[in-house]
Parts: C-alpha cells; structure tokens; sequence
C-alpha cells in the first residue's frame, strides 16, 4: 500500500524539523491500514515495531510518501515493512528517511489472541 502526507507546522518540533513521533505515528497508522485491509474483518493491535531511525531531517512542507506491505505471517501475528520517502516535488527527487517493521497480533472482542486466515494478502 502507498499513501502520503505533507509535513505541516503543527508536526514541526521547536528546531523547525518534523517531530520523530508524528513520523511513527504516522507509520504505525499506515501499516495497520495495510494490514486491516489485506485481512478484511481482522481486528489487529500493534505489539512491536523494529528499530527506531531517522536518516535525516524533514521540514516544512514536505510531502512524504509511506509503502507499507506484509513481510512475515505467523499463526495469530503479521509484520509489515514500511518505507518513508521525502519527496522533492521542484526536483522530482525522493530520499529514503526512514524504514521500519511494525509486528500486530489479531485479537477478538475479548482481546484474545486469534488465528490469522490463510488466504494470502491482495497483492497491489
């Protein structure tokens, strides 16, 4: 899955440089998407996301693009990979400033741990 967003003042920190946490939120929003679409009627929980690094700083008015997809199925968990780019919308460039695994478990009404189906995710 691919979506966007532009950094907004509201996102800035007091350097004038996007907040890390927005960008995880962003991305753990992102993935959960992509998981819950991929897995319609699953009710997924977020348990883990892998390491935590930023390449660079983003400002203002930013548009950056986010692509999420599953990269490992467990019997009642998933992980998907997200890549961030910053893109350049004068040059056309894009740079990688972020990547990261993000793990959900399926859960019930109840919150208790459910198996995931076994049709493979929609590929896009």
């Amino acid at each position: 899955m691919e979506s966007y967003t532009v950094v907004r003042p509201e996102h800035l920190n007091h350097y004038g440089h996007l907040f890390g946490g927005c960008l995880l939120k962003w991305v753990d929003e992102i993935a959960w998407i992509a998981a819950s679409r991929d897995n319609p009627g699953c009710r997924f929980v977020t348990i883990g996301m892998d390491r935590v690094e930023f390449h660079r700083g983003v400002e203002l008015g930013t548009v950056l693009r986010f692509v999420a997809g599953e990269s490992c199925r467990g019997r009642t968990s998933l992980t998907y990979g997200v890549s961030v780019y910053a893109d350049d919308l004068e040059t056309g460039r894009e740079e990688s400033i972020f990547s990261t695994c993000i793990t959900f478990v399926r859960l019930d009404e109840q919150g208790r741990k459910l198996p995931l189906p076994t049709a493979e995710p929609a590929l896009v």
